[in-house]
């Protein structure tokens, strides 16, 4: 698994934050929950559109991140 495979960018979508791609679901959003301590399961309730898989790629974007350095991000036709 790839976080390029879950996150994409748009200008269009959530003025172009990183989201999960096919959700209006920003990647801080679910990074925000993790940090306040928000259980897996309790995120994937309260956003029914999310999948495990996108927790962990949004978990894997911010590690790259933190490498300091700039992932690309292109936006996912589909």
């Amino acid at each position: 698994m790839t976080w390029q495979d879950h996150i994409s960018v748009d200008p269009l979508v959530c003025h172009g934050q990183a989201c999960l791609i096919g959700t209006r679901v920003t990647v801080s959003v679910v990074l925000d929950n993790l940090a306040a301590g928000v259980s897996r399961e309790e995120i994937l309730k309260s956003y029914p559109s999310l999948k495990p898989e996108d927790i962990d790629a949004c978990v894997a974007y911010a590690a790259d991140l933190a490498r300091e350095r700039i992932p690309p991000l292109t936006p996912k036709e589909g």
